[in-house]
């Protein structure tokens, strides 16, 4: 698979479950996972167990409807980016947010070694509250 494949397969897949295996599978034990400064979810967090902990398993459990909308990626030898919309209702408060966003994924040797978000993470904040 290419570095573009690999990373489409972790947002295309036929269901969350297939993409969080997939995701899994590229993972590199000692990936790192940037989630951006005054976004909810804000920090680095490094391996798969911290990422599911940290990231997915709160988006999960926070949201109604959380979910990345891809619209396009841009591949150029060991990164990939994608971008698109995120979208969601914070549970607490019931607030919907849509913002914009991309995610920059470094992989090596068919195996993602990073992953960085950069959002208007102002309007997921604002959902919070």
């Amino acid at each position: 698979m290419t570095n573009l494949e690999i990373v489409k397969s972790t947002y295309e897949g036929k269901s969350s479950e297939e993409n969080g295996k997939n995701l899994q599978k590229f993972l590199a034990s000692g990936a790192v996972w940037t989630e951006a400064a005054g976004f909810p979810l804000a920090g680095n967090y490094v391996g798969f167990e911290e990422i599911m902990q940290n990231v997915f398993y709160r988006l999960a459990t926070e949201w109604i409807d959380y979910k990345f909308t891809p619209e396009g990626y841009v591949a150029e030898g060991d990164k990939v980016v994608a971008f698109g919309t995120y979208s969601g209702t914070y549970k607490e408060t019931n607030k919907f947010f849509k913002a914009r966003v991309a995610h920059l994924w470094q992989l090596e040797n068919d195996s993602i070694i990073s992953f960085e978000q950069f959002v208007d993470s102002k309007t997921v904040d604002d959902a919070t509250k």
